[in-house]
């Protein structure tokens, strides 16, 4: 990244965090599941099948946005993705049918914050070489206090004025944090990353792209299987805790998560990591099904927190074995995986849902995804051919 000694690593990073702020309430969808069923008279799987949809966009807009970091500055990609994000939630807010709130959350809203999340990621790396997984996990950790942050606040809204409320609030805390960022990041910068037209210092293998989209695909299928559908999860648990509370639990300690696998990527390194973190979900999506007295939110902790390490840990892996010039394009490339499981996982829980009247099912096909994760992270050790 081209830059000069005023435009340094803390504001860049502070910038990227506020960004990925408001783009991570896009996890507190669960709690839009029963508003809008009673609205549109929609299916549980019907109305999961825009976070989905959102998860799909978000993955595309990863893999792509690599082609956008080396023409526009970074003051105008964060303005382009925080703009677009507040029109699709505007789109939404007026969305007669759910069709139409497919094509303004999922598809719109979806895109926006998939450019914001990955050029956000990528801009804090090449902000601090040497402590990519520090400055990526900071930034995710600031997207996962977006879904902290969000339950409770678009309940409120709701309250007030129904979805339509809550995403005009959306829509506004975008443009707003969007213009505030880009404030501070007004110098002409660009980002130094190869893409798809462009020389790279590494090439990896088709077969080894594969390996780290199976192992990462079936490691964030669970958590977010979990994390659509929290609020529901939780419903009925001992103590009948608010419907905001489950959300905000997995939303916390997924935002403490993807901080501690950010310092962790850097001082024990990843492949650990990438075995202990799966099973750490795999425990928690055992207390699930058992739900024994009490044990359901401690459950949503540690599956939050697995899954925000998890999703600090790969890209800062890919940043540490390729550099960071390949790493955007390396990451987008892997990052399907995630876009796979975001739109399979969510949809698949609501299915087995309405199939089977609980979320048991669910929860089992999840633990089976982590436990396949972590017998696979054995197999990628270090590329051979990266520098």
């Amino acid at each position: 990244m081209r830059s000069d000694q005023r435009h340094g690593p803390l504001i860049t990073i502070a910038a990227a965090s506020a960004v990925c702020l408001v783009f991570g309430t896009v996890h507190a969808f669960s709690v839009f599941l029963a508003p809008l069923e009673q609205t549109f008279g929609a299916s549980r799987s019907a109305v999961s099948l825009t976070y989905s949809i959102a998860l799909v966009a978000l993955t595309f807009a990863v893999l792509f946005g690599p082609r956008l970091y080396t023409v526009m500055t970074t003051r105008s990609i964060i303005l382009l993705a925080t703009t677009l994000g507040a029109a699709g939630a505007v789109i939404s807010a007026f969305a007669p049918a759910l069709w139409l709130i497919w094509i303004g959350y999922g598809l719109v809203f979806g895109a926006a914050n998939g450019l914001g999340y990955g050029f956000c990621l990528q801009l804090s790396a090449a902000a601090a070489p040497g402590r990519e997984g520090l400055a990526m996990g900071t930034v995710t950790a600031s997207y996962a206090l977006g879904a902290t942050l969000a339950p409770a606040g678009f309940l409120h809204a709701m309250e007030s004025g129904g979805f339509q409320t809550a995403m005009i609030t959306l829509a506004a805390i975008l443009v707003t944090f969007g213009g505030a960022a880009a404030s501070m990041l007004a110098l002409p910068t660009r980002l130094n990353v190869s893409t798809d037209s462009a020389p790279h210092q590494v090439v990896v293998s088709k077969s080894r792209i594969n390996l780290m989209r199976v192992t990462y695909g079936a490691a964030v299928a669970s958590g977010l299987m979990v994390i659509g559908h929290a609020a529901e999860i939780a419903r009925g648990a001992e103590g009948n805790p608010p419907v905001w509370l489950a959300p905000t639990v997995v939303a916390v300690f997924n935002m403490a998560g993807s901080l501690a696998g950010g310092v962790l990527t850097d001082r024990i390194g990843w492949p650990r990591l990438l075995l202990v973190l799966p099973l750490g979900t795999a425990a928690g999506l055992g207390l699930l099904m058992v739900d024994a007295g009490g044990s359901t939110l401690i459950a949503l902790g540690l599956i939050g927190t697995c899954y925000g390490a998890i999703i600090a840990v790969y890209p800062a892996a890919i940043a540490k074995i390729y550099g960071i010039a390949d790493s955007a394009q390396i990451y987008g490339r892997v990052f399907i995986a995630w876009g796979v499981a975001g739109l399979a996982a969510p949809w698949l829980a609501g299915a087995l849902f309405d199939f089977g009247g609980s979320y048991v099912l669910a929860i089992g096909v999840a633990l089976l995804l982590s436990l396949v994760s972590a017998a696979l992270s054995r197999t990628l050790g270090d590329d051979p051919q990266a520098r």
